[in-house]
């Protein structure tokens, strides 16, 4: 019940909430850490995918 309160303003973000949660990202982390942070975040969407795939893959040679 509180992590939805907490994240409930996730759920009809505009423009101007994304601008904002960029500003404050910035601000916490600082400009020479993005870059790092950004590919971190990007490695793990990746293995992420190439998980959920070979699960998938795994099913399909199961059939």
């Amino acid at each position: 019940m509180i992590l939805q309160v907490l994240l409930g303003f996730l759920g009809g973000m505009g423009g101007g909430e994304i601008f904002l949660l960029l500003v404050v990202i910035l601000l916490f982390f600082g400009a020479k850490r993005l870059p790092d942070l950004a590919r971190g975040l990007g490695k793990g969407i990746k293995e992420f995918k190439d998980a959920k795939n070979g699960v998938d893959t795994k099913e399909e040679e199961k059939k």
